[in-house]
Formats: C-alpha cells, sequence, structure tokens
C-alpha cells in the first residue's frame, strides 16, 4: 500500500488480510488513521481522548510479531476506537460526564480486553453523549459530535463519536453495542 488514503479505503478485513500477508505494515495503518483523525477531527469531534503514542508502540510490536511470523490473532494490527463509555486502562474513559473528567481507569472494561487480546490497538476514545443517554451525540466534557455528511445536522444516539469516525475512515473498528461492539 503507498498511500495513507489507499490504505484506509479498505475495510477491516481488508486491511487484516494484508497485514497477515505482509503487505500493510500495522504501523502505516495506525500512522495513517491517526493523520485523518489529526485532519478530520477538528471539524466533525467524532474523537474524545486519544493515545496515539501508546498506539504507536503496540504498532511497533504487532509489526514485529509479524516479521517474525507467529501466528496473528484475529484483529491483529487493527486500529480500534473504543466508546466513551467503557473504560480503558490508562486513558481518559470520561462516559461523557463532567464529574468523570479526570477518570483514568487502572484496567480494561471486559469487552476492551478481549479486543486487546484479539490483537486490536486501541488508539482514541469516541465521543457520546453524557452517561451515554440522550438522541444526540454531545456533552459537557467533549462537545457535540458533528455529522460527517451534513455539518448542518449533528451525530444522533450514543454511538455518534463511533458512526462518524467509521463513516469518514478515521478508524477501521469501533467499539459500542450498536456499532458491531
Amino acid at each position: 500500500m503507498n498511500t495513507a488514503d489507499e490504505i484506509l479505503a479498505l475495510d477491516a478485513v481488508q486491511q487484516r488480510r494484508l497485514i497477515g500477508r505482509r503487505e500493510l505494515s500495522p504501523v502505516d495503518l495506525v500512522q495513517a488513521c491517526i493523520g485523518r483523525i489529526e485532519a478530520l477531527n477538528p471539524g466533525v469531534n467524532a474523537i474524545a481522548a486519544t493515545d496515539f503514542d501508546r498506539a504507536r508502540a503496540s504498532a511497533r510490536q504487532a509489526e514485529a510479531a509479524v516479521m517474525r511470523g507467529e501466528a496473528l490473532p484475529l484483529l491483529h494490527g487493527l486500529p480500534l476506537g473504543v466508546k466513551d463509555l467503557l473504560d480503558t486502562e490508562g486513558l481518559l474513559s470520561t462516559s461523557g460526564n463532567i464529574g468523570w473528567r479526570g477518570h483514568v481507569p487502572a484496567a480494561d472494561n471486559s469487552l476492551v480486553a478481549q479486543l486487546r487480546a484479539a490483537g486490536a490497538i486501541v488508539t482514541c476514545k469516541t465521543n457520546v453523549p453524557d452517561m451515554g443517554a440522550g438522541a444526540n451525540t454531545r456533552n459537557a466534557v467533549w462537545g457535540a459530535t458533528g455529522n460527517p455528511f451534513n455539518p448542518l445536522l449533528n451525530a444522533g444516539g450514543s454511538s455518534g463519536g463511533s458512526a462518524a469516525a467509521l463513516a469518514t475512515g478515521m478508524l477501521p473498528l469501533c467499539t459500542g453495542s450498536d456499532t458491531g461492539g
């Protein structure tokens, strides 16, 4: 794969297949996602807390495992956005609630732990309504998530941040009860 746009035009299944065949570097994939987040998120506000340094380190470890010819788990090397309702070890987890603005969990939620064990690379948190309750993805901690297709509209539901991140190609995977996670 040559460009970030080419990499990010592929779906997660295609990306993972290429990683397994040593045709796509997990480092390049994570960096492409980070670049897209940095370029698009200011206008959409789908991404809340970020963990880019640790994601880059995890991508380097994932690439080393590929190069050693290790058996690779199902989601090996794929960047993941975790809904801000789920605890993530060492990464700000607010549930969009001002009272949780400083909450940095010591352990992952069980779903997040399973996704990491399957090889996913936690890259960031996605925006949610306050405590996940509300028809629109807005809260006092991170603000409102816009609709990536129409800036006059907002992103609805508790997975608005995840949906906007997927729709814009910022990430190939996102968690959430209504986003397939």
